[in-house]
């Protein structure tokens, strides 16, 4: 199975972390990997979004136009990103700093209340890792423990 995920994001809202940490943990369970970093030309809080292939056969090319799954923490990300979704994909999107709701029907959707959820637990500041959370929980693209 591959997978190919864009997720995006301003910088400094871990969506780097997050790509990492998915590309590790396929690397843990010996799937082909790859991550590609791109960022905007700010030096800070502007837009920063990477592409993440896992998968059990090559990896050709880390590039994706079309990916599977987007991961968009902020509204900019998701107007950048949505249209670019495989019909049949999977759209992760932080509900806490998103006020629209995605406009596909043709993909499936999950709000996630990053910033809140992570205000609950004590630190704002994870609100990357429940976003990784919840894609992990809804597709299983590695291992938990792999994480």
């Amino acid at each position: 199975m591959t997978h190919e995920i864009i997720l995006a994001g301003f910088g400094g809202q871990g969506v780097m972390l997050m790509g990492q940490m998915l590309a590790y943990a396929g690397m843990t369970e010996g799937k082909n990997v790859s991550w590609l970093p791109s960022y905007g030309p700010e030096m800070r809080g502007g837009t920063a979004n990477c592409t993440v292939v896992v998968s059990d056969k090559p990896v050709g090319s880390p590039l994706i136009t079309r990916p599977g799954i987007l991961v968009a923490m902020n509204l900019p990300s998701l107007d950048k990103f949505e249209d670019n979704v495989k019909p049949g994909g999977l759209l992760v999107y932080n509900s806490s700093l998103i006020s629209r709701p995605p406009k596909r029907d043709d993909i499936e959707v999950l709000a996630v209340p990053a910033n809140e959820i992570a205000n609950e637990l004590g630190n704002d500041r994870i609100a990357n890792m429940v976003v990784l959370g919840a894609l992990l929980g809804k597709k299983p693209i590695v291992e938990n423990e792999s994480i």
